[in-house]
């Protein structure tokens, strides 16, 4: 889903390539530049101001190696490896704030647009109607990009809080010596 800075899809070679064309593709950008072109705007605004529904290559390799990030420390963390305990303690508030903001960012994203947008220096972005622009953009999306982004938001962010919670614990003090 949209934030005002980025949006899903890729293009790099391989299996990333497929799973980012079959994931988020370009039919959500040419949908809200419509939109905007509909409400007598240039589609080019969307890009003037940083607004796309693509993910650049860099990063959804990024969530690729998050996601391994993460498997690689639980696998550690199940295994009692005090490097893995380390790594989490160092990872998991980083996780926490830049994923976290990520998600949420996607999760409100009609909000968080609707304000950039009247926050806006440029009176053209002041009026365009973003809901509609966001609608628009939801439709070129397959129907299940959604769910994920919600179920995708606590699994991120209270995931990495009870990861941080249990570390905490004596209990895990003494599973890891």
């Amino acid at each position: 889903m949209p934030t005002t800075r980025q949006v899903p899809t890729s293009g790099d070679p391989g299996l990333a390539h497929d799973l980012a064309r079959m994931f988020l593709n370009p039919q959500a950008q040419r949908a809200a530049e419509a939109e905007v072109v509909r409400q007598g705007y240039p589609a080019a605004v969307l890009a003037q101001h940083g607004i796309r529904f693509k993910e650049k290559t860099w990063e959804f390799l990024l969530a690729l190696a998050i996601a391994a990030t993460l498997t690689t420390l639980a696998a550690l963390n199940l295994t009692a490896n005090g490097t893995g305990r380390l790594l989490s303690w160092i990872v998991e508030p980083v996780v926490l704030i830049a994923v976290g903001s990520v998600t949420a960012s996607q999760v409100f994203a009609t909000r968080f647009t609707e304000a950039a947008f009247r926050k806006s220096t440029d009176p053209t972005v002041r009026n365009i109607d973003a809901r509609a622009v966001l609608a628009a953009a939801k439709a070129g999306f397959p129907s299940w990009v959604r769910p994920v982004v919600l179920v995708r938001f606590p699994l991120a962010t209270l995931g990495s809080l009870l990861v941080i919670l249990l570390l905490m614990t004596p209990t895990a003090g003494a599973y890891f010596h």
